[in-house]
């Protein structure tokens, strides 16, 4: 069973719902590190604020630094979490003047809040905690001795807080996404409504209905319809050849069955066998031409209705002329004509083609030559490179020849040549011109010099099989 095909609606959808889980996945991630630096930020104020005023508290009585706590700084760090609070000063050569914690300071740390305030993290008994220190002159005082203020907080508010903004942007952006998925549906129907209408247009189409799509469709569309115009019109063509034929042939075939019609009522009503013989034997002419007819009308037919290479294969075709040319050298309709054979290939003649196609080809340019040439007319068959890789088969007659105008009618069906007084059907050549086309070559009809008719057509050579190319040799020509 085939799979069940996916709608353009929801492939769309899955598209941009993709789009925009990429999107948001990095906006979260956007928010997630933006709701740290905020929360960051905002309480590494803190830390720096109530350092300042734990700065401002600092005396130095008899020149010995101390320090008392200020309510206001303690205000300051004490946070809705309920944060541990840790501070710690020392002198400048790391001696520890007061604290209420042993906090993890480097000296590195202790080197680089000598020249500017820091900041950083890290583990006080397997607690993450936030240090901020800073540096501070003993300004105002006697002693000018500078020392190291350091004040630090656990981070577990920092995390809560940054939790509390990141869900916050975070149900702003599902509300986002949830909004955008609505808008993102009435924009995929929107931009699908005019494959819609196309749809419903082609829908409630009567099938004989093949007139132009007038439909208004955006831009991009245009093509579509534009497509679908041109194949519509295909079958407005195809459709009034059909019925063409259709009406030709059942003139044509009418007309005989009207004659064998009234033929077997004379010879019903008369009493004498010599007239049943007459009669007989014009039935039995009619009855050959009318199947003729048929024939070349299922084979018209047959070959109009084939796929592109469907009995393709390799066939040698010198060995088919020769072969087809003498089949007509025993027929009564040649017997009357010069009928030859040139063969001048200087390669092996292979061609991709159908076998049965090629010989009702053959078949039909014969006879066509037969029937409308003057008896001991002459007429070659003959076979030649064109280039390397391509050959022309042509067929060619003396005789009186077709008027250029008329030419480019005779590959139509039941169109005939000048001479109207033979029993041709006119399908030999619209057989021919088919036949041609499947392999790729349109027939092209030419005059002879000072008279006559040349039909011809261009095939691809194939590589012969390596038993073949060791024994080809070129025939000059020969006549039946």
């Amino acid at each position: 069973m085939n799979a069940r095909p996916v709608s353009l609606k929801r492939r769309l959808a899955l598209w941009l719902t993709a789009i925009v889980a990429g999107l948001g996945t990095l906006l979260l991630i956007e928010a997630y590190t933006s709701a740290h630096k905020a929360a960051d930020r905002a309480l590494d104020g803190q830390l720096a604020a109530a350092s300042l005023t734990m700065a401002e508290s600092l005396q130095w009585p008899d020149g010995q630094p101390t320090l008392e706590m200020p309510a206001s700084a303690l205000q300051i760090l004490a946070t809705q979490w309920q944060e541990r609070v840790f501070y710690w000063l020392q002198a400048d050569n790391g001696r520890t003047i007061t604290r209420n914690a042993e906090l993890p300071i480097s000296a590195a740390m202790r080197d680089a809040a000598s020249h500017h305030p820091v900041f950083y993290d890290a583990d006080l008994d397997g607690v993450p905690i936030r240090l901020h220190g800073r540096e501070i002159d003993s300004a105002g005082w006697d002693t000018q001795e500078p020392v190291q203020l350091w004040v630090g907080h656990t981070r577990r508010g920092r995390d809560l807080l940054a939790g509390e903004l990141f869900e916050k942007s975070a149900s702003r952006f599902a509300a986002m996404v949830l909004i955008t998925a609505a808008l993102l549906m009435i924009a995929v129907r929107a931009l699908l409504a005019p494959l819609e209408r196309l749809r419903r247009a082609l829908r409630d189409r009567h099938p004989d209905d093949v007139e132009p799509l007038t439909l208004e469709v955006p831009r991009e569309m245009r093509e579509w319809v534009d497509t679908l115009n041109r194949l519509l019109a295909d079958q407005r063509d195809r459709r009034a050849t059909l019925l063409r034929f259709i009406a030709d042939a059942s003139h044509q075939l009418k007309t005989p069955l009207a004659g064998l019609q009234s033929t077997s009522e004379l010879a019903l009503a008369s009493p004498d066998p010599a007239a049943w013989r007459r009669a007989l034997n014009e039935v039995h002419d009619s009855a050959s031409r009318t199947s003729r007819l048929a024939g070349q009308m299922l084979s018209l037919t047959r070959l109009r209705h084939l796929g592109p290479d469907q009995e393709r294969q390799p066939l040698a075709l010198d060995a088919l002329l020769r072969a087809v040319v003498m089949e007509w050298a025993d027929r009564q309709e040649s017997r009357d004509h010069d009928l030859g054979l040139a063969l001048t290939c200087a390669q092996p003649a292979w061609v991709a083609g159908e076998a049965w196609a090629l010989h009702e080809l053959l078949n039909n340019l014969i006879d066509n030559a037969c029937r409308y040439t003057p008896h001991g007319s002459q007429i070659t068959v003959a076979l030649r490179d064109l280039t390397p890789d391509r050959l022309e088969l042509s067929i060619e007659d003396d005789g009186p020849g077709v008027e250029a105008a008329a030419r480019e009618r005779l590959t139509r069906p039941f169109e005939r040549g000048q001479r109207q007084d033979t029993e041709g059907s006119g399908l030999g050549l619209a057989i021919v011109d088919s036949i041609a086309r499947r392999h790729g070559s349109p027939l092209e009809l030419s005059a002879v010099s000072p008279h006559g008719l040349r039909l011809s057509l261009t095939l691809v050579r194939l590589a012969p099989p390596e038993a073949d190319s060791d024994r080809h040799t070129p025939d000059s020509g020969e006549r039946a």
